[in-house]
């Protein structure tokens, strides 16, 4: 047997004592948004840092403003990339309690008619379930062979549900501890029961608020109308004239950094079997209504959005008042793709408003931040090896996917630590993340403990 076979051994061997490890970490009620739960956090992390030091990672709880790190590190010597791990141990709430069919703390197998084992518990799909697929599979490897096949370090936060706020100072005070060749990221989802994934790209965001001033106070429609200028009616002609006929957007050098993606990966989508009618159907439409040179897929995951998030204006209550107001307001949020720079699109914006506003009116303009979009090149070796010790794991080709939202620490990762981040998951889209009920199949766990086993060889290997 090689290698790779005899811990993929170890892994079916001992699966059920990796049950019960997650279980005990299940139970701990690591909530991080409410204050009554600190000192579980704090438990989370301890338990945490035990588990790893107790097969071979130099492991600690690092303290912060909020609920603590855990950090830890292998160093092995070995030729290879040096990987940092990332997850999260904090859980939402479980509120409301009473719509849980068991104690959200005390995890249970539940089997499905189909016959489908799922664990049930706060926490078992988002993350701790997740992240121990990866802690198992280095488990097992050190087990097997007395170490890892590469460098790895893991970073474990407490706060990821509430934000992340200890997270930037913790990341700029430990910059050189923390730097590796490559992070691997463990919260995402595979593309059905039976696929694996690897999430290569996150769009970017520029959100902006727009304030436009008319008149110096509400006015009656039936004095002022038709005179007076009505500030409603700017806002509208600004969101109507952002995109044209064909679903662009408008906006001068908007698209300067958007990329294509190469046509294997198209192809590659093609097959994957996605229902764009399905997708749309669940919410109760039917037609796409972004780029119609584009299909459904490259709209959500590789081309970049205006979209208005808000109006605001005039009397909103109950019955009538004829009002032309004084003042209205726009919420619009940007999604980025590729090398759009967030800077030169929001002076875009602001300049295309400006081109819209009366003489005789003002605007006021309030930024709510600005991240550029992500992706891993797909020449990039850790990918491929990545994607091919899935599709050997799975018995089906790995898609490589992308994420129409954006994951804040593949940012911080990026942009402070200068690292490069693949993310492979194995949950599911009826996992009840942050719901009543939440559940991670059996099978996602114990297939991830061995395609993460599967993955470090990989990223082993020349």
């Amino acid at each position: 047997m090689s290698t790779i076979e005899k811990v993929l051994a170890r892994i079916d061997a001992d699966l059920d004592k990796s049950l019960v490890r997650l279980f005990e970490l299940l139970k701990i009620k690591s909530i991080s948004t409410d204050p009554v739960f600190k000192t579980d956090c704090r438990a989370a992390a301890e338990w945490l840092s035990r588990e790893l030091t107790d097969f071979g990672i130099d492991a600690n709880v690092r303290d912060t403003d909020g609920h603590p790190m855990v950090v830890g590190h292998k160093k092995t010597g070995k030729s290879g990339p040096h990987v940092l791990f990332y997850g999260h141990y904090d859980v939402q709430p479980v509120d409301p309690p009473e719509l849980w069919h068991s104690d959200p703390f005390d995890p249970k197998i539940v089997i499905r008619e189909d016959g489908t084992e799922m664990i049930v518990a706060r926490g078992a799909a988002d993350d701790k379930g997740q992240l121990m697929t990866f802690v198992e599979a280095a488990r097992a490897y050190v087990a097997e062979t007395g170490d890892l096949p590469i460098d790895v370090s893991i970073l474990l936060e407490g706060e990821e549900e509430t934000g992340s706020p200890s997270l930037h100072p913790f990341l700029i005070a430990n910059k050189d501890e923390l730097t590796c060749d490559l992070a691997l990221v463990c919260d995402s989802d595979m593309w059905d029961a039976e696929t694996p994934a690897v999430t290569v790209m996150l769009r970017g965001l520029v959100s902006e608020e727009v304030s436009v001033k008319a008149a110096g106070r509400d006015l009656h429609s039936g004095m002022y109308g038709g005179a007076a200028r009505n500030p409603i009616h700017v806002i509208a002609d600004i969101v109507a004239n952002l995109h044209d006929h064909n679903g662009k957007v408008t906006l001068e050098g908007f698209y300067d950094g958007v990329v294509e993606m190469p046509l294997d990966v198209k192809h590659l989508w093609e097959e994957i079997g996605f229902d764009a009618k399905a997708f749309l159907n669940c919410v109760d439409l039917e037609i796409p209504a972004g780029e119609t040179d584009r299909s459904l897929l490259e709209q959500i995951w590789t081309r970049p959005t205006a979209e208005v998030n808000g109006i605001i204006g005039g009397y909103a209550g109950a019955g009538f008042k004829t009002v032309i107001p004084a003042e209205a307001s726009l919420k619009i949020s940007f999604r980025l793709v590729g090398n759009q720079d967030p800077v030169k699109v929001r002076d875009a914006f602001r300049s295309y408003v400006h081109s819209k506003i009366p003489a005789d009116c003002s605007v006021d303009f309030k930024a709510h931040g600005g991240s550029p979009a992500l992706r891993l090149d797909f020449d990039n070796p850790a990918l491929t090896k990545g994607k091919n010790a899935l599709s050997d794991e799975w018995g089906k080709t790995a898609v490589l996917i992308g994420c129409g939202g954006s994951i804040p620490i593949v940012g911080d990762f990026k942009t402070m630590l200068g690292m490069d981040s693949m993310l492979i998951g194995f949950g599911l889209d009826d996992d009840a993340v942050h719901s009543p009920n939440e559940k991670y199949n059996m099978k996602s766990f114990h297939k991830g403990i061995r395609s993460w086993a599967r993955i470090l060889d990989a990223l082993s290997k020349e």
